[in-house]
């Protein structure tokens, strides 16, 4: 029995999954992998690369002021900016909790494209989706939980991450490194972590406890998931990634299964 046949006795009615290595690109995969899902958060990481490929183009910069007052891209990015969950009003101060914000990645975007002078959704098809040929992305709604994508383009994604090329290494190195240490917050869905760990865009797993990355993933694991019932996660360590996406939403079921997966995936790939 392989890692993804699990996926089968998911209480789900479709779902599609790929496990990809920084060496050999997809090694694995089950059910359609064209098929289009709506990402939910998993939006995220791609609005968090396209802003990389932004600071690198110079319309932006990491630490130019975005956002509420003392905020900057990168407290945007990092879930520090004090903005709440869905509105653009401020629960704190910049750099004292991890509010989980999608707003502030719609505050993100309005500034990429106002930098870069063209509409953000075609920005972020210029900039990620077409160079790695990710030809079922894009953006139809908002940039905190509003993109489409299928398996085969979030795996060209994670091949991406797990050895850079659209962006230097130092990027996705800064990316995937835990921003503003020890700021506590909420993991939608997990609840309190203390801390609460996050690079620019991606969730680091850290020490969290539940977590819906496998229990022998790295700390060093990043990623993000979706309230559609999706994730993909990247553990640098043994150069694994996973993409799954569902057309359940994400409940009390999914949590032993996501990461009964994972652990099952690292057993056969490492």
């Amino acid at each position: 029995m392989h890692s993804l046949d699990l996926i089968s006795d998911w209480p789900v009615d479709r779902a599609a999954a790929a496990v990809v290595t920084r060496d050999s690109g997809t090694v694995a995969s089950t059910g359609d992998l064209g098929e289009v899902y709506p990402l939910a958060s998993v939006t995220k990481p791609l609005v968090a690369y396209a802003a990389l490929v932004a600071v690198e183009e110079g319309a932006i910069e990491l630490d130019q002021p975005a956002g509420p007052p003392g905020s900057t891209v990168r407290h945007l990015l990092a879930h520090a900016s004090g903005l709440a969950f869905a509105e653009r009003t401020s629960q704190a101060e910049p750099e004292q909790k991890r509010i989980y914000s999608s707003a502030g990645f719609e505050v993100l975007a309005e500034l990429i494209e106002a930098e870069a002078d063209i509409a953000f959704p075609e920005y972020l098809r210029q900039a990620v989706f077409e160079p790695l040929g990710m030809r079922a992305s894009s953006l139809p709604g908002p940039a905190g939980h509003g993109a489409q994508s299928s398996v085969a383009d979030l795996a060209l994604f994670a091949r991406e991450l797990l050895a850079p090329e659209l962006v230097s290494r130092d990027s996705v190195a800064e990316a995937t490194s835990v921003q503003f240490p020890g700021l506590n917050g909420l993991v939608p869905g997990y609840g309190m972590f203390k801390p609460n760990d996050w690079g620019l865009g991606f969730e680091i797993r850290g020490e969290k406890n539940p977590h819906w990355t496998a229990m022998r993933n790295s700390s060093r694991t990043f990623g993000h998931f979706g309230q559609s019932g999706t994730f993909i996660w990247v553990d640098p360590d043994i150069s694994v990634s996973c993409v799954v996406l569902t057309d359940r939403a994400f409940g009390d079921w999914a949590k032993p299964l996501w990461p009964a997966l994972g652990d099952a995936i690292i057993t056969e790939f490492t």
